[in-house]
């Protein structure tokens, strides 16, 4: 296919991807639906009823615009932290934040760093908008602030991308060594901390807030432990003058007046939330124990996922994946050595953890 002469030199270089291929995607190329959705770290315990009930309410209203500013959802939120809403700005989950983000602070040749195998999403923004990609490895299975942080330094960073917990290993870092990463943030680089899995991690893994820090942006969602992909609702916590900013890029009309009513009504009922977690904390053991029955290794995990090391190199890894998707489970695997050992499942329900059980002892 000839590349539209139209578009900018950037644009033309950059190539035609999606950052994660969907399981509809894959259901479409095998032409059979999968019996176990356990590959995209959604919650298949489901949103709260009450989210739902605002959700069907305020489909009557969708001829409507949504709310632009988000006003009743970002000051819940900001009573919800015990801070002030202008230093939130809510967005079509944390994906399309990274995005006008990216937007905000990067030019072509400007320089970012990230871990090798960390979320990919942050790269493909950054890539977008022209930024070299510099990376540092894992250490063992996790991130490594410390590589992050003179990585930035030695190119001068604008941004410094950090998960914790970690998407896809599942592993966290205490709150004590987050807030010590982020006062050793350079002058002129900005920490983009992904806090998605912060509703499932313990408490000792997330440092207090302080909104006005000016070397940290934290980023949450509504995807993970609400149970709301499928809305994308997010939002971002920082200083005032770069929460601002957003009105200068942000689609304003980005989040509809369902999704702000079904974010309201989740993030009131802190029952379901709690509910959640029992479930994903029994599921994390159910995984750990398939995993060990079969001779594989659970990785201690602070997300809604088990990461389960399997025992060889990628390509292992890889047949093995294959054969789940063959037999109808849908997980996924991390893309970069020596992490590609592994295969990563999000908990589930006990009758999808049941068919993943079922499917693994037939492929080994």
């Amino acid at each position: 296919m000839t590349e539209d002469s139209r578009l900018t030199s950037l644009a033309a270089s950059l190539p035609a991807s999606v950052p994660f291929v969907g399981p509809e995607a894959q259901e479409r190329a095998r032409n059979a639906p999968f019996i176990a959705r356990l590959g995209a770290n959604e919650s298949g315990f489901g949103p709260s009823p009450q989210a739902v009930a605002a959700m069907q309410a305020a489909a009557t209203d969708a001829w409507k615009y949504g709310d632009p500013e988000c006003h009743d959802l970002r000051h819940a939120l900001a009573a919800h932290h015990g801070i002030d809403a202008a230093h939130i700005m809510v967005g079509e989950g944390i994906d399309g934040l990274l995005g006008l983000l990216a937007r905000l602070t990067l030019t072509a040749g400007d320089s970012v760093v990230t871990s090798a195998g960390a979320y990919p999403t942050f790269n493909y923004h950054a890539a977008g908008f022209g930024a070299h990609i510099h990376t540092v490895p894992y250490a063992g299975d996790f991130e490594d602030p410390d590589r992050l942080i003179a990585k930035a330094k030695e190119t001068g960073a604008k941004l410094i991308y950090f998960s914790n917990p970690d998407n896809p290993m599942g592993s966290w870092h205490g709150a004590v060594t987050v807030a010590d990463m982020i006062t050793h943030v350079p002058e002129g680089s900005l920490l983009v901390l992904d806090e998605a899995y912060s509703d499932l991690a313990p408490d000792t893994a997330i440092p207090p807030l302080d909104p006005e820090n000016p070397n940290v942006i934290r980023m949450r969602t509504f995807s993970k432990g609400y149970g709301l992909a499928g809305i994308r609702v997010g939002y971002a916590i920082g200083p005032k003058p770069l929460i601002n900013a957003f009105n200068k890029v942000r689609n304003h009309f980005g989040i509809s007046r369902i999704s702000q009513a079904g974010a309201l009504a989740a993030l009131q009922d802190q029952a379901w939330l709690d509910h959640v977690r029992q479930e994903v904390d029994a599921a994390r053991t159910r995984l750990a124990g398939i995993a060990i029955r079969h001779k594989l290794t659970p990785l201690p995990s602070a997300t809604n996922f088990v990461t389960i090391d399997c025992g060889h190199d990628g390509n292992h890894a890889r047949a093995l994946l294959q054969g789940l998707i063959e037999r109808g489970i849908f997980v996924r695997m991390p893309f970069v050595a020596p992490q590609d050992r592994c295969i990563r499942v999000s908990a589930g329900p006990p009758e999808e953890l049941d068919a993943f059980e079922r499917a693994l002892s037939d492929i080994l």
